[in-house]
């Protein structure tokens, strides 16, 4: 198999674009939130980037060779390499419930910087440890599981999300849109055979220029003309080389002093166990699609890049992306995840990580990701027995739910000053007449009153399906294919897996801070004084009492036949 192909080129656009968003997230979301602004900003430019970039040049390479490894091996020249990058669900965790706390609680940047290192390193220690339990669990877990999850993520959390940024700017994203649904769907070969995503992203990023210079030239452009461009000249003047810090010392030192790091693992063991599960069920996305890789050996260098990651100043664990089948209906093979690395370890060490953002608009590569999606959700009825494809869209529910429910959270964040809590508790305080003096009178307020729904909006629902999604999805999915395959205990066990995994905390429980930030719940860990909290032990009962259900119809069906479905 060659070092590169032609059709690598696409699909190196779509996965630099997906790294591309992540480094501008950890821009935008710790220098809101980390306080890593001004002088302070050398942490982002001087450890977190350069961390992340050595990660993620330590994964894709190794991805890549595992490919020719692979291709060797079958002696196929069509293998794809598994897409790797940085963890967004992580990302978003690891800033909002370790990092702004810590500095919140010592208006320290160095101090959240410091927890952020730990929270990495110990995800991708249980990353580490749960690639020896890998074959296992994919043993005994129904692909319709493994898949649905995955297709779940890729409507809520890909498509729709690169959907909606491209119809919120469609004179710069649709003529892209275009391009890569006639170059993918149809096949068409441009000319020169130059590869569809490449032109796609020229275009839009033509478009995008053209736009700006018109609207410059009219005094009051509207709104939907204008192209949110940086200066690039302050850009490249504030652009240095910044090379990996070793920062095991750090973190060593900060290991010993267990009261600061303890109350994390209510973060960080959930988050490494998604992980595990997530990149299994990527690694399975990928067999499904024709590349039978090794899960122990890919599973251990995941979690090895996001141990790398913390040792170097990242604070943000890497993973096995989703979407190889969308790659690999690309075209691309190994040589996309190797220029993927090398570019983005250029741009973090050279701090160019701002003016490609300046340059290139997110718009313009978006369709090629919103078909990486596509194409994932259509492998997960595809890849399984069609009669579990009911199982299937089961376990979409969850993740699409969770999706609903971190645009809600977003929205309120910026709406209300970051109040979740005001908008799912009351205080049930009112006024009422005191007949006898004549006097109004304050009955005394009811703290902590749930709020189960807002104007008819389900809020409480929606976060309970969205703690521990990736458990839920996966759970339902499989306990469904047992049933269609008659496989009664089966199904019990998945139940009271889901059983105990809520009861630990893992799924559904949540707590909500005052200040409008949710959290994880575990049993061992106390909530924060005055938070809003949710133990989901009456879905846990409701687990139990399923598996007891399944057991005991199990029992009574075992001499009975199947029966026909009428309309």
């Amino acid at each position: 198999m060659k070092l590169f192909v032609n059709k690598d080129l696409d699909g190196f656009f779509g996965l630099f674009i997906d790294n591309l968003v992540q480094l501008l997230m950890i821009l935008a979301l710790c220098g809101t939130s980390c306080g890593m602004t001004g002088d302070n900003s050398r942490f982002l430019f001087e450890l977190i980037l350069p961390g992340a970039g050595i990660s993620i040049v330590f994964g894709n390479l190794f991805y890549a060779w595992q490919a020719h490894q692979l291709a060797k091996k079958t002696g196929r020249n069509d293998v794809t390499a598994l897409p790797y990058g940085i963890n967004t669900p992580s990302l978003i965790v690891f800033v909002f419930f370790v990092m702004a706390p810590e500095y919140s609680r010592t208006q320290s940047v160095e101090a959240a910087w410091r927890m952020g290192l730990l929270a990495c390193l110990g995800s991708g220690i249980i990353e580490f440890v749960g690639a020896f339990f890998a074959d296992w669990i994919r043993r005994h877990t129904p692909r319709a599981a493994l898949l649905s999850t995955l297709a779940g993520i890729a409507i809520g959390f890909i498509s729709m999300t690169f959907a909606l940024q491209i119809f919120q700017k469609p004179l710069i994203a649709m003529v892209p849109l275009a391009l890569v649904l006639v170059g993918l769907f149809s096949r068409v070969r441009l000319p020169l055979s130059i590869p569809a995503g490449f032109v796609a992203v020229v275009v839009g990023t033509v478009a995008a220029w053209l736009l700006t210079g018109l609207s410059q030239l009219m005094p009051q452009a509207p709104a939907w003309l204008i192209f949110d461009t940086m200066d690039t000249s302050k850009v490249v003047l504030g652009t240095s080389l910044n090379l990996p810090q070793w920062c095991g010392g750090l973190i060593f030192e900060s290991i010993s002093q267990v009261g600061n790091w303890l109350p994390l693992l209510s973060v960080v063991i959930p988050m490494g166990l998604f992980n595990v599960i997530g990149s299994l069920q990527n690694i399975e996305s990928a067999e499904a699609a024709g590349d039978s890789y090794s899960a122990p050996q890919a599973m251990a260098v995941n979690g090895l890049g996001t141990i790398l990651a913390a040792c170097f100043g990242s604070c943000f664990p890497t993973t096995i992306y989703i979407g190889h089948p969308g790659w690999k209906a690309l075209g691309a093979r190994a040589g996309y995840s190797t220029l993927s690395g090398i570019v983005i370890v250029l741009l973090t060490t050279f701090g160019l990580v701002r003016l490609i953002a300046a340059v290139v608009p997110i718009e313009a590569g978006a369709a090629i990701v919103l078909w990486i999606g596509i194409i994932i959700t259509a492998q997960a009825f595809q890849a399984t027995p069609e009669k579990h494809a009911p199982a299937v869209a089961v376990g979409l529910f969850p993740a699409i739910a969770a999706w609903g429910a971190t645009v809600m959270m977003g929205a309120i964040m910026v709406s209300n000053g970051q109040n979740l809590y005001a908008l799912i508790t009351t205080t049930n305080q009112v006024e009422v007449a005191a007949e006898a003096e004549g006097e109004a009178a304050s009955v005394p307020p009811t703290p902590y009153k749930s709020r189960l729904e807002a104007n008819g909006f389900l809020v409480h629902g929606l976060l309970v399906m969205e703690r521990g999604y990736i458990f839920t999805c996966m759970i339902l999915a499989a306990a469904c294919a047992c049933l269609i395959d008659r496989r009664f205990n089966a199904a019990a066990i998945w139940m009271l897996c889901a059983a105990g995994l809520t009861f630990l905390g893992a799924m559904h429980a949540y707590q909500v801070y005052p200040f409008g930030v949710m959290d994880y719940l575990f049993p061992f860990i106390p909530p924060m004084e005055g938070a809003y909290v949710y133990r989901a032990h009456d879905i846990a009962a409701g687990y139990l009492l399923s598996a007891v259900t399944f057991w005991s119809i199990g029992l009574w069906a075992a001499n009975q036949p199947e029966a026909e479905a009428h309309a």
